[in-house]
């Protein structure tokens, strides 16, 4: 392989964000919904999912953990690139870390975003952000290059492989396999990939590639959570409460829920898994396990790794599992366009 000099001078961890205190909790969800109208008193509901631990997402301590897992392989491998961290709705913001890099003499960066899939919401809006901060710097900004999707790469399928079986060992029999997801509306799903549907698409072949290493020929589900926004829009379903409801009138009774669409044990994991969706299973007598997520798995963390050479590097592997083969580099203009804004 031969590297191409200088091509990119560091890698950018680009994430959503979230509170460090609960004084941090309602500004945080006010930058998340900024431009929605969304209300205080709705934005308080969901203020006290943080508030339940103590107003301090655990996505903070997650990217710290795995900013410095990748500096170290970076380290240990001889790649000899300068890693910096920016958020999208809270601090570190983006436009900060652009700024430091800037000032560090940082011209072209790589950025690896923590989801694995194509939508609005997981892939273009962080490509907005990018160019609207670039934009407020002016000239003197770095290029920021995002790294494709890696929802089939082995260093994210495998470790999401041994968290299944890993829960499929606490339960008896053989547990219903349940894959989960953050809902997005029809419309964003609709139009999310250069054709359409790529989001569903790209989950349900990780969903099926990792049922095929644990139950080979078995089946799965693939459901949604975390839903939000007005009722009158229609959002991807079934929520995973209202399927545990569905799986325990059929007489199932144990399941392993895979939170297949995150890559780490975020709010979103914590709350409406472990806590929401736990309590609906024994409400209803159903064996309920979670499967961990990748968070700074070593072969994830390796990953990260292998995406930057092969930007880096001509004639470099892109590893894939499946029949989907590797994600594009570069998303059309086009692609995965922002949702439509009521009175828009």
């Amino acid at each position: 392989m031969e590297y191409v000099s200088n091509s990119y001078d560091a890698l950018l961890l680009l994430s959503f964000g979230g509170p460090e205190g609960p004084d941090d909790v309602m500004p945080f969800l006010r930058n998340v919904t900024r431009g929605r109208g969304v209300p205080d008193e709705r934005l308080a509901v969901v203020a006290e999912h943080y508030l339940h631990f103590g107003g301090v997402s655990p996505i903070n301590k997650q990217n710290r953990q795995l900013l410095a897992a990748i500096r170290a392989d970076f380290a240990q491998h001889g790649l000899d690139l300068p890693v910096y961290w920016g958020n999208r709705n809270w601090q570190p913001y983006l436009i900060d870390t652009l700024r430091e890099m800037s000032k560090d003499g940082v011209k072209r960066a790589l950025a690896f975003a923590t989801s694995a899939y194509t939508s609005y919401s997981s892939c273009r809006q962080y490509q907005d952000d990018i160019a609207a901060a670039r934009a407020e710097l002016g000239p003197e900004a770095p290029v920021v290059h995002k790294l494709r999707h890696f929802f089939n790469h082995p260093g994210f399928i495998e470790p999401a492989i041994d968290g299944v079986r890993t829960a499929l060992a606490t339960l008896p029999g053989e547990p219903r396999l349940v894959f989960t997801a953050h809902s997005i509306p029809v419309s964003m799903a609709e139009q999310s990939g250069p054709e359409g549907n790529l989001y569903v698409a790209q989950l349900t072949e990780a969903a099926r590639l990792v049922t095929e290493a644990v139950r080979p020929g078995g089946s799965f589900d693939l459901v949604w959570q975390s839903r939000s926004g007005p009722p009158q829009v229609p959002w991807l379903e079934p929520d995973i409460n209202d399927h545990l409801e569905r799986l325990a009138g059929e007489g199932v009774e144990s399941v392993v829920v895979a939170p297949i669409g995150f890559v780490s044990d975020h709010m979103e994991v914590r709350w409406d898994l472990d806590n929401e969706a736990a309590q609906t299973a024994r409400r209803l007598g159903l064996a309920y396990a979670r499967a961990a997520t990748s968070g700074s798995d070593p072969r994830f963390v390796a990953m990260v790794r292998e995406l930057v050479l092969e930007r880096q590097t001509s004639g470099c592997p892109r590893r894939a599992l499946g029949s989907m083969g590797p994600s594009h580099d570069i998303c059309p203009p086009d692609c995965c366009p922002a949702p439509r804004r009521p009175g828009r």
